[in-house]
């Protein structure tokens, strides 16, 4: 199983729950995504970021289809205008 974990902190902390809106509307139209979770951190420190994407993926060649899935590019491009920063990581277990 691959685990895609993704921190975003938006450039407009009001855009939180829009964006969380956004990436959960990705569940169940992507058909490799095997687990779907977004979560508001509730910390607010200097260091946090704002959201949390953690997806499950079978395997690499999933996470590859959903990187360029229409769906994901449609969230992709809102985020893009969102964001101020992201970080992500890629993990198998």
């Amino acid at each position: 199983m691959i685990t895609h974990a993704v921190l975003f902190k938006l450039k407009d902390p009001s855009n939180i729950q829009k964006t969380r809106e956004v990436l959960l509307g990705m569940d169940g139209k992507i058909p490799q995504i095997r687990n779907l979770e977004v979560g508001v951190d509730v910390v607010r420190s200097q260091r946090s970021y704002d959201l949390a994407l953690i997806t499950r993926f079978d395997s690499m060649e999933d996470l590859q289809a959903y990187q360029v899935h229409p769906v994901h590019v449609e969230v992709l491009n809102y985020i893009t205008s969102v964001r101020e920063s992201v970080v992500a990581v890629d993990f198998q277990t």
